[in-house]
């Protein structure tokens, strides 16, 4: 699925869009992947997430930092695009 993930703050930065590889779950690090297919952006360990109702919107909490994780658009499965006969 594509994803736009914007750090909160004071220092924002610019926001990182790309293929969420690792969901974001409490205790693992969350993992994007750039369009190029050759870079990733990994956070540190997840210690809070919070969804807002509704939308596929969630803050995330880790160890250092606090981000917003929206879900831009959710890619198919395989066996959803391919045509079996």
């Amino acid at each position: 699925m594509e994803v736009v993930l914007r750090k909160l703050g004071p220092k924002p930065g610019r926001p990182v869009v790309g293929r969420l590889v690792r969901a974001p779950r409490r205790g693992s690090v969350v993992v994007i992947e750039f369009p190029d297919g050759l870079h990733e952006y990994v956070t540190t360990p997840v210690r809070r997430i919070l969804r807002v109702a509704g939308q596929e919107v969630y803050y995330l909490q880790t160890t250092n930092s606090r981000y917003r994780l929206e879900v831009r658009r959710t890619t198919p499965m395989a066996s959803e695009t391919s045509s079996a006969k």
